[in-house]
């Protein structure tokens, strides 16, 4: 394998301490890499208006392939406040740096993997006939588009004229919200596209047809949310018609799919949905088989991908003596690097690893301890961050 250069964005908060511990399980595996550090986050907020330095997108631009940690968002007003006092009144607005990198890089396919790993305490049960305890085996990816919806960025508070003449064109918004001054309207336009419907659409029965799975679930709401939603399942309807006969879809509500999650999960092998309800029904799947301790997720472009875990920089944990969290999901994020690449079986002898470690069940982070967390968690026999990644790297 030749070598490989990596963009490494730890960015905020835990971040930085999951990605060192990734890093060290893909050097025991045999990755051949060089790592570049890409500045992102809440620090280059404050100190240069900036959470996603231009720096950090040419590195992007030139090398391709970027595992990124975690970052810090907050709100409009509060970011306003921490900005550095010679930024302040100069015209900033913080923007989250996933969602730009997103959009800059056309990383619309987004990958959310859902699998039980046996012996996980965190994994989801339920009462079988007669009241025996029943552990269903999860195995779901989430296909989340990624670049458009509600994340898309299309939004006003006081919209401008021609934004407001527009939407009162529209019979809906004119009879249930005209009376309403425009100060004090807010707006958020949920925007899908049939190019970029159709690509993740695509890659949901490319992945279900490699599996050998024969459903396909487009989890949205069409019977209220017509245009959008309707346009997905359209798409995905036609597409099971003229290309992939085998292949049956699936339409449930995102509401009732909420539901049957904890019913039948067993069931839902290949999910597509838009963005929200993409990330919803993911966080929704995570927590079955463990948390967001195991979520990883990758965003895949036609030129670009990053690779990241799906938690928050839980800056709280970052400032503890010895790290606590689990680097499972960011190990896991790099294992989805390693097959994006060509390096699957490198991958799948790491994923073979963590799966050791959890069913052996002598190293549990605090997460599977199901303990609070706190600094006094590894005294109470939780692995340090450190520790989870000797005991993966010993299995291999």
């Amino acid at each position: 394998m030749a070598k490989r250069t990596i963009v490494a964005m730890p960015g905020d908060g835990i971040g930085k301490a999951v990605m060192a511990e990734a890093i060290r399980v893909l050097d025991a595996a045999g990755f051949d890499a060089e790592y570049v550090n890409g500045d992102i986050g809440w620090e280059f907020w404050c100190k240069e208006g900036n959470p996603l330095p231009d720096r950090t997108i040419e590195l992007l631009k030139k090398h391709k392939i970027a595992l990124f940690g975690a970052i810090t968002s907050k709100p409009k007003d509060k970011a306003t406040a921490e900005l550095s006092p010679e930024l302040q009144g100069k015209g900033y607005q913080y923007y989250s740096p996933i969602v730009s990198m997103r959009q800059m890089f056309d990383l619309d396919i987004c990958q959310r993997p859902c699998r039980t790993f046996k012996g996980n305490p965190l994994n989801f049960i339920r009462r079988g006939k007669g009241g025996a305890i029943d552990e269903p085996v999860i195995d779901t990816m989430i296909f989340r588009q990624n670049t458009e919806g509600l994340y898309g960025g299309v939004e006003w508070t006081n919209p401008p004229d021609n934004v407001y003449d527009a939407l009162m064109t529209h019979p809906k918004f004119k009879e249930n919200f005209a009376w309403c001054p425009r100060p004090e309207l807010a707006v958020s336009t949920r925007i899908f596209t049939r190019k970029y419907t159709t690509r993740i659409v695509k890659a949901a029965f490319e992945y279900a047809k490699e599996k050998g799975f024969k459903t396909v679930t487009v989890c949205e709401k069409p019977n209220v949310i017509r245009e959008t939603s309707g346009m997905m399942l359209k798409v995905a309807q036609e597409m099971a018609k003229n290309e992939y006969p085998d292949i049956r879809v699936q339409d449930v509500n995102i509401d009732a799919q909420m539901m049957w999650l904890t019913k039948n999960p067993e069931t839902y092998n290949v999910i597509v949905a838009g963005n929200m309800f993409g990330d919803i029904v993911s966080d929704g799947f995570a927590g079955l088989v463990g948390g967001l301790g195991f979520a990883c997720s990758a965003n895949i472009g036609p030129e670009v991908a990053v690779f990241e875990p799906t938690h928050g920089s839980a800056p709280k944990y970052a400032d503890y003596p010895v790290s606590i969290v689990n680097p499972i999901a960011m190990v896991m994020s790099a294992c989805m690097m390693l097959d994006h690449i060509g390096e699957g079986q490198m991958a799948e002898r790491i994923r073979k690893a963590i799966a050791a470690v959890v069913e052996e069940g002598k190293v549990l982070a605090y997460d599977m301890l199901k303990l609070s967390g706190s600094p006094d968690v590894i005294s109470q026999g939780a692995a340090s961050t450190r520790q989870m990644a000797d005991a993966i790297i010993e299995k291999l």
